[in-house]
């Protein structure tokens, strides 16, 4: 592959992890905020009710969760960009079977398969360094 290309790919892997990195820090400091919208809406009432505390403290340990999921990917991208894609995935599965917020659903999965993307691209990247 020539160099252009190297280049481009390697800006293209940046950009994502950026985007992968940032986005799940955000939303995770949210969590704790409410100020995008009201988190605990998102647990499902089945899942709430199983759960030893209030649906909110459940969207703050989630918050955890995507924090550092996002710093993973920004410190480690091959291996943050698998954990933020399951992570995805999981939560458009929830939401899928819970029947409610499937935009949210459809919209997690899209980004599943680009957080999948960079994962392959940083080990792509990682082995022609």
């Amino acid at each position: 592959m020539n160099t252009a290309a190297q280049l481009e790919i390697r800006n293209l892997q940046t950009l994502l992890r950026y985007g992968y990195g940032i986005v799940p820090i955000a939303a995770g400091a949210d969590k704790f905020l409410n100020l995008l919208t009201t988190w605990s809406d998102y647990v499902p009432t089945g899942l709430a009710g199983m759960l030893p505390f209030a649906p909110a403290t459940f969207m703050m340990v989630v918050g955890v969760i995507e924090i550092v999921a996002g710093i993973l990917v920004l410190v480690r991208p091959q291996v943050g960009a698998y954990v933020v894609a399951g992570w995805l995935a999981a939560i458009a599965l929830v939401l899928l079977f819970s029947g409610h917020h499937l935009d949210v659903a459809v919209r997690d999965l899209v980004m599943a398969v680009g957080a999948y993307v960079l994962a392959r691209l940083s080990g792509i990247t990682q082995g022609a360094a």
